[in-house]
């Protein structure tokens, strides 16, 4: 199982989504060919009703706690989170910041 897939069940089960989406932006960055350590998530679930972005970003990253400790693990993590009537007025993801670091690309 890839780590975009250990990481979409996480969120799947934890925040019961009704959209996911984990893309895998490493390629963007100065890593080596098939690393697993940049990923956007775009989440959108009821249980972000009435949240500020802060608490909500809070809540994917303690999903997520051992994924972004863990060596190597996820070294960035770019994160759209939406209530699912947030989702319906603007359904697109938040862009991805560049890249700024190691040499980039």
């Amino acid at each position: 199982m890839s780590l975009a897939e250990h990481i979409e069940g996480k969120l799947r089960d934890a925040l019961a989504p009704e959209h996911l989406e984990v893309i895998n932006e490493s390629h963007m960055h100065n890593v080596p060919k098939g690393s697993e350590t940049h990923f956007k998530v775009v989440v959108v679930s009821a249980r972000f009703e009435g949240l500020p972005a802060v608490r909500r970003h809070q809540l994917v990253y303690g999903v997520l706690d051992e994924e972004m400790k863990a060596k190597p693990g996820v070294h960035a993590l770019a994160i759209t989170s939406r209530s699912p009537a947030e989702w319906a007025a603007r359904p697109e993801a938040n862009a991805s910041p560049l890249c700024a670091g190691g040499g980039g690309k």
